[in-house]
């Protein structure tokens, strides 16, 4: 029986494992500039914790979750995002009470029952950051810095940042109104995908990219006519911090985002040159959910990438695909005796911190060489029964075809110059 990877599952081999290694790296990298720490949440949750935190009217939670019942009975889900497992560990760990203000990343897995696309997986990769436990505008500037300040070390120059304010409750329960009256005589009009959302969140039908629906919400009522006063000056402090730190940034009116949690700050950073599936990376303001979830009334802020899109650019010439690291070192042995010497140098050089490979397959000298250019090594390190005695060996650099004997030391040093 041969067996094949589920659909809207991928396979990551090298050379590409190298270019994920090398963006996960620049997450690191920037979260520590920006002194976010990692947290890695289980990932599975219970289902309830999504469809609470992510609202019961949306895409997610109605038709894409991993749902499963454990032996025990208990109906378990697949994380779809991460913003709820972190939230829940926040609460769960009583992080507020030791820190005013909390900031974390992650990197990892989420699973999601959509149709698959190119960039677009069942089991897709994120990272992402959240901050908890400030109300502050300028963090909403930081974090938007740090989407973008990514995509950027990447390489990733052509992306647009796009911002809006989704308002509070009470902001959209006045536009929900007056948006209703506009799609209910024309209701029959929109696609059936679309037209289910209606009732559930109207809101949603603004992120559809369906032709059809964008045309009819072409003069829907928009919600930044229904701001409370604190939405709004809120919005502009937002915007001033982005001016502080020099960011460039869009406002379109029209951004929503696809979770029942945001209030506020909402944006989102495209590229044209995805396509339709244009979004690198969204997020946006949730004070309301800690206390959802069952926490004190916290502020929050938070972001997700999708590291498949950025791969997708990456490989595209968007940005500098990274490429694996050249290994240091090929030792070539062909007797007994040398093959044995080739074992013990190969662990002393690790040991100063040089990558090496070694024949296995008992080759001859020329088809290890084959294989030492076929592995693209820098060097390829010789050994002959005699030269084994006296310590030294045979170095060959690959890109010039110099040949030196040398000792173990200075071998280290001309592979590793101090």
């Amino acid at each position: 029986m041969k067996y094949q990877k589920i659909k809207g599952t991928c396979d990551v081999l090298p050379p590409e494992s190298a270019s994920w290694q090398h963006l996960e790296s620049i997450v690191h990298e920037m979260m520590r500039r920006y002194n976010y720490q990692e947290i890695r949440v289980p990932i599975f949750e219970t289902t309830e914790l999504f469809t609470r935190g992510i609202g019961e009217g949306t895409d997610i939670v109605n038709k894409e979750m991993y749902s499963f019942h454990d032996m025990g009975g208990r109906s378990l889900t697949l994380r779809p995002e991460a913003t709820a497992s972190v939230v829940r560990s926040y609460i769960e760990e009583s992080v507020g009470k030791r820190s005013p203000i909390c900031k974390w990343y992650y990197i990892g897995p989420m699973f999601r029952q959509e149709k698959p696309q190119k960039g677009r997986y069942r089991q897709f990769q994120q990272f992402g950051a959240e901050a908890l436990g400030s109300n502050d505008p300028a963090i909403d500037a930081e974090m938007i810095a740090l989407s973008a300040g990514i995509l950027e070390q990447v390489g990733i120059k052509d992306f647009v940042i796009w911002i809006n304010s989704v308002g509070n409750p009470e902001s959209r329960a006045r536009h929900r109104e007056e948006l209703l009256r506009f799609v209910k005589p024309i209701v029959d009009k929109f696609p059936a995908v679309d037209r289910e959302k209606i009732d559930r969140n109207p809101l949603r039908l603004f992120d559809s990219k369906l032709d059809v629906t964008i045309d009819l919400m072409q003069d829907a009522p928009l919600l930044e006519k229904f701001l409370d006063i604190d939405s709004q000056n809120d919005f502009e402090r937002v915007q001033q911090a982005l001016n502080n730190l020099d960011i460039n940034y869009k406002i379109d009116p029209r951004l929503v985002r696809g979770l029942d949690y945001y209030t506020k700050t909402a944006f989102e950073i495209k590229s044209s040159a995805l396509g339709a599936q244009d979004a690198l990376s969204g997020g946006g303001r949730y004070d309301l959910l800690v206390e959802e979830l069952g926490g004190s009334p916290t502020p929050a802020i938070g972001f997700a990438s999708g590291m498949e899109r950025i791969i997708l650019m990456m490989e595209q010439g968007e940005g500098s695909l990274f490429r694996e690291t050249p290994l240091d070192l090929y030792i070539v042995a062909r007797e007994e005796n040398e093959r044995e010497e080739a074992t013990r140098l190969a662990s002393r050089f690790r040991q100063k911190q040089i990558s090496v490979d070694l024949d296995y397959l008992s080759r001859s000298q020329k088809a290890q060489m084959k294989e030492a250019a076929r592995q693209k090594a820098c060097f390829a390190l010789i050994l002959f029964s005699d030269d084994l005695k006296l310590k030294k060996y045979q170095l060959k650099d690959l890109s010039t075809s110099e040949q030196q004997s040398l000792s173990f030391d200075q071998i280290v040093r001309r592979i590793k110059p101090e």
